[in-house]
């Protein structure tokens, strides 16, 4: 009996030195979890769900890209998972998916409100987001990008006016605004725009979109990012849904920008508000155009 004991105690002593030397059980070691970050919104404390999603198999000698993706008005953050697991699954980049507040990003800026349920500052809300992802090893913060869909999207040309942290981003499905207006101030940034030439929702020609959200014409708004950090002319291509083949869509590129950006413009001809479902190859178009950056 005294040698069970005896055994049981040396096990007990093993496990602690070993979980507490060993790097593979600190909470903050990188892996596929959810997080939560802690915001004030209109007056009231929120905890606000993360998903990071990793490889399974970290390899400790590398930095990964970070990749955020923001879903759309009503959609979650589990919308990210099936579409980017593939390349999370081998090792290209590390996803991190936010939540919005009321399942919505607040595009709102200063003194003005577009209609949106969130009253949450989303940009603070990224900021606590980075903060937080510091406390995590393996991750490449020179290297992060942002893709979003529909509202998600306004959100991503939001984080590119009003932040440096991104070296590229792919709004799918909007434009920029009236009200987003690009300053001397904002950082020359990569941009990889999606429309879908038969959206019911946002009007590729510009005008009246949900709320009261006012849309530039989608080819304006790639040549107002284009002519603000100093891009050549448009090259225009006929593609098909593979960029490298031929078909209807038109596809402007908008080279030779300051810092070695480029802008890039897809029009989906028949694509709807549904593109990211309906076109299977744009996240890998995305992604091929992030690595360039």
């Amino acid at each position: 009996m005294k040698n069970i004991v005896k055994i049981i105690t040396f096990l007990l002593l093993f496990s602690c030195d070993f979980f507490s030397e060993n790097s593979e059980f600190n909470e903050n070691n990188l892996r596929t979890t959810e997080i939560f970050i802690n915001q004030n919104i209109e007056g009231k404390n929120f905890s606000r769900s993360v998903l990071i999603q990793a490889p399974s198999i970290i390899n400790k000698s590398k930095n990964y890209p970070i990749v955020m993706a923001f879903h759309g008005r009503g959609g979650t953050n589990q919308n990210w998972i099936n579409l980017l697991k593939k390349y999370t699954d081998n090792g290209d980049f590390v996803g991190i998916y936010p939540q919005g507040y009321l399942k919505s990003w607040n595009l709102a800026t200063e003194n003005l409100s577009f209609g949106e349920p969130s009253k949450a500052d989303d940009v603070e809300f990224v900021n606590l987001i980075i903060n937080e992802l510091k406390n995590y090893p393996n991750l490449d913060f020179n290297k992060i990008y942002a893709i979003g869909n529909s509202n998600g999207s306004g959100m991503v040309n939001k984080l590119a006016l009003e932040t440096t942290y991104f070296k590229a981003i792919a709004p799918i499905v909007s434009q920029l605004t009236e009200a987003m207006i690009i300053t001397n101030t904002t950082q020359p940034i990569s941009v990889f725009q999606v429309n879908g030439a038969k959206d019911n929702l946002i009007p590729i020609n510009g005008g009246q979109g949900p709320g009261t959200h006012i849309f530039l014409d989608a080819l304006v708004s790639a040549e107002y990012w284009a002519s603000s950090f100093s891009c050549s002319d448009a090259e225009q291509f006929s593609v098909g849904n593979n960029l490298s083949e031929y078909g209807i869509n038109k596809l402007y590129l908008f080279k030779n920008c300051q810092n070695g950006k480029q802008v890039r413009y897809l029009r989906l001809e028949n694509g709807y508000h549904n593109v990211l479902s309906s076109y299977t190859s744009l996240i890998e178009e995305i992604w091929d155009f992030f690595e360039k950056y």
